[in-house]
């Protein structure tokens, strides 16, 4: 095989291979996420995060389009952009986070597969779209995915199903999955305003929505947090936490996979391939977490959670049919 059929194939399959990558870039932050969180709490962790990722978002914006801000995406796209900031980071990202200190980041990203349906719920509320019959079962296969893995047989002579998990977490982590797919609809939304925006001919200026939608998102999840921040008055704990070497160290690599790369990726995954078959590639990531959990970090994971994860991730699937 040659140089040649090698770049046609990927050329072909761009779009899948950026949804691969994404999968992988978000097991990568949620790990890093999970040890961070855990030092320095989800509350500064977020503010961190993000606003590392408006200066790494900043800089790519500056030197390719000669404003850190897009400032020219139009009303529409910014409303928009901002109420999915708002959806999918402030409230989304902090039931994550917590859900992360709780119960772990490969439980985590398990209740994340809760994105698609409830992506799809709230297009048909908010888009008009309609949930087609696979739709209906993928939800359920999903839920059921979820449930073998959290679910378990009490250790009392009756032996009465029990959550595996505490009760708060597992909240949290329906709360982060509810978020990240209602964000995602208010999300394409801003988008296909923001392309209304731009010149279609101007293929750098289409290459930067994904980023400068990502810049708006994030810049309203920082004030969300940071009002968040006010109203707990955990200002000393935040400053606390940019001292914590180790966890600043953390917070950097995650956020260069997530809300940077991940994030940004994501969005460009779907302009080359359907994104049924993108959010079914990027959907890996709680199977894919299974592999460092296991022999990295010497997690126990049984072979009843392995296979609810992935009945969870063919209910993803089910969603595209």
């Amino acid at each position: 095989m040659n140089l040649n059929t090698i770049s046609l194939i990927v050329q072909s399959h761009l779009g899948e291979i950026i949804s691969l990558g994404v999968a992988v870039s978000w097991t990568i932050t949620a790990l890093c996420f999970e040890f961070a969180g855990k030092r320095i709490g989800s509350l500064s962790l977020n503010i961190i995060r993000l606003l590392m990722a408006i200066a790494m978002l900043g800089v790519t914006l500056l030197i390719f389009t000669g404003s850190a801000v897009p400032l020219d995406a139009g009303r529409e796209a910014w409303f928009w952009l901002a109420i999915s900031g708002f959806i999918g980071y402030v409230l989304g990202d902090y039931c994550l986070f917590n859900s992360y200190v709780l119960i772990g980041s490969r439980f985590g990203q398990l209740f994340m597969t809760l994105a698609p349906p409830s992506a799809a719920l709230a297009g048909m509320l908010v888009l008009g779209e309609r949930m087609s019959f696979y739709a209906i079962i993928g939800m359920f296969v999903t839920m059921f995915g979820i449930g073998l893995s959290i679910v378990g047989r009490g250790g009392n002579a009756d032996g009465k199903l029990h959550l595996s998990l505490p009760l708060k977490g597992v909240l949290f982590g329906i709360g982060a999955g509810v978020g990240q797919g209602v964000g995602l609809v208010f999300s394409k939304l801003g988008m296909d305003y923001y392309m209304q925006q731009i010149d279609p001919t101007d293929s750098m200026a289409v290459l930067m929505v994904p980023f400068a939608s990502t810049q708006i998102r994030t810049i309203v999840g920082v004030f969300g947090f940071l009002l968040i921040l006010l109203y707990t008055r955990q200002g000393r704990s935040l400053i606390r936490s940019v001292k914590d070497g180790k966890a600043m160290w953390l917070a950097t690599g995650g956020t260069i996979f997530g809300p940077f790369l991940g994030v940004s990726f994501s969005l460009m995954a779907v302009q080359y391939t359907e994104a049924g078959i993108a959010s079914t590639l990027m959907a890996l990531t709680p199977i894919i977490i299974l592999a460092p959990a296991y022999f990295i970090f010497k997690q126990k994971v049984t072979l009843k959670e392995a296979i609810g994860a992935m009945i969870s991730v063919v209910g993803v699937a089910l969603f595209f049919i």
